[in-house]
């Protein structure tokens, strides 16, 4: 450290004794650089691809002074499809973060300034120079019997350019005063989305909550000791006043992504169709799994999800896409693997992941899959490929609550179930005699362009079928 700010005083003192001193010369060379302020770069949001040009900027990793290594996390942040981490691509020293939290930042534009300390390739320029200035780069240069710019006219003499010098001396009180910066807005707290979420609906500022985590990470807990802090604090006698106003916001990007794909479903013509369905052999049939060893819990929800992939394979037109490209000769495309969304409730919002070929997998399999997709869907964690693919929607909505519901389909889709909450209603035996139910009432709605109404009612029966005697569906299965 000693040797580099040693190297950085005989810079500043080179450009004073030039500027100081300015004798009559000939030729003056170009300033010089010390190659440590040359690797100073802007490191750009590369694409992360599907067509997505800006994100949200949710939490930083790093601030400015801080030293980064390769593959280490600079920044989180949140497209409309998926949160992604951004890592760094060099060993080096961040000296400015050109975006706050909750900014848009755009693809192919600076993200950071690094001091980089680790040896450039050709391939690196793509992620270091902007695109303007690689299209400069492609331009002709300037031939070398062109007069020389940097001789004056009347054979005076040439200064040194004095604006590379000015851009020198702010470069080293940059670097100089970015080290001793510590500012806490350049830099947010660590904390999960579901902390983010948490600290927006109890209206705090989450810079102003003390991190007891890892690393200082902001944990629930935190909040909520926070929050209860600022409560004892105020004191009971005083009138209620209304502080807050009326204010606009733009949709988050996950909402954004929701108004397009439910504008682009207005044009489907819906076909709904409910049934109930009693689950009370489901039920024993899963706590007699439960109990046996090394079989994972498996909830209702993938046995539905397998239900419907087994009438998916006795009707094929649930799994078909309808193509609209030339609207005078439109096409059904039928789809092999069966790629059913399940809808999962985040902090975010709410996310549709995929499970792919569900006709391959086991009830087990299907059950641990859903869990892999919840878990990474609260925790911001889905990728692209999670979130896409899907030929079929099953929507649990009955976990949070409700009965019949009038889901809406996803374009590209042939239809959506939603499954209502399960509850005890008095029912009839063959005999006549009240019973205790475990109801369940199946929503679905389908495209009524390609799908029929009797093709859906023989659908939905298939999977009462198999889940009100789930020992069928066993049997059934390959």
């Amino acid at each position: 450290m000693a040797s580099r700010s040693a190297s950085l005083l005989r810079g500043r003192a080179s450009v004073t004794s030039l500027l100081a001193h300015p004798g009559p010369v000939k030729h003056v060379r170009k300033l010089h650089v010390s190659s440590i302020l040359q690797k100073v770069k802007p490191y750009l949001l590369a694409d992360i691809g599907e067509g997505i040009r800006e994100v949200e900027i949710i939490q930083w990793f790093v601030k400015p002074g801080a030293r980064v290594e390769q593959f280490q996390k600079i920044c989180e942040v949140q497209s409309d499809k998926a949160i992604t981490e951004i890592s760094s691509r060099f060993d080096g020293i961040i000296q400015k973060l050109h975006y706050e939290a909750n900014e848009m930042a755009q693809v192919g534009r600076p993200l950071v300034d690094i001091d980089i300390q680790s040896e450039l390739s050709p391939e690196d320029g793509a992620y270091t120079t902007p695109p303007e200035e690689q299209a400069k780069a492609t331009q002709v240069p300037r031939s070398q019997d062109a007069p020389n710019e940097d001789a004056t006219a009347e054979g005076q003499p040439a200064r040194p350019d004095e604006s590379e010098a000015e851009l020198m001396e702010a470069r080293l009180d940059t670097m100089s005063s970015s080290t001793r910066s510590n500012n806490p807005s350049k830099h947010r707290t660590l904390a999960t989305p579901a902390v983010r979420h948490l600290t927006k609906t109890l209206g705090i500022e989450i810079v102003n909550v003390q991190g007891t985590g890892k690393e200082g990470r902001v944990l629930k807990e935190d909040v909520l000791n926070h929050q209860k802090r600022q409560s004892e604090g105020s004191t009971s006698t005083v009138p209620f006043k209304l502080t807050q106003e009326d204010k606009t916001m733009p949709l988050t990007p996950i909402q954004n992504q929701m108004f397009k794909s439910m504008t682009k479903s207005l044009h489907i013509p819906h076909f709904l169709y409910t049934d109930s369905l009693d689950f009370g052999n489901l039920n024993r049939v899963r706590k007699s799994f439960e109990q046996q060893s090394g079989v994972p819990k498996s909830s209702a929800l993938a046995f539905i999800v397998k239900a419907v992939s087994i009438a998916m394979s006795k009707f094929p037109v649930l799994n078909a896409r309808l193509d609209v490209a030339d609207q005078s000769k439109p096409q059904l495309h039928y789809r092999v693997h069966h790629n059913i969304g399940i809808a999962v409730d985040t902090p975010q919002g709410l996310l549709v992941p995929v499970i792919k070929s569900v006709q391959t997998l086991s009830i087990p399999e299907i059950a641990a899959e859903i869990s892999r997709l919840g878990s990474s869907g609260r925790e911001g964690k889905l990728t692209g490929s999670d979130l896409s693919g899907g030929t079929i929607t099953v929507s649990n909505v009955g976990s949070i609550g409700g009965g019949v519901v009038s889901p809406v389909i996803v374009e590209g889709q042939s239809a959506i179930i939603g499954v209502g909450k399960a509850k005890l209603v008095p029912a009839f035996d063959d005999a006549g005699n009240v019973i205790r139910r475990e109801e369940c009432i199946l929503s679905w709605s389908a495209d009524h362009r390609f799908v029929d109404g009797a093709s859906v009612a023989r659908a939905a029966e298939v999977v009462k079928h198999n889940l009100e005697q789930p020992a069928n569906m066993i049997m059934s299965l390959r």
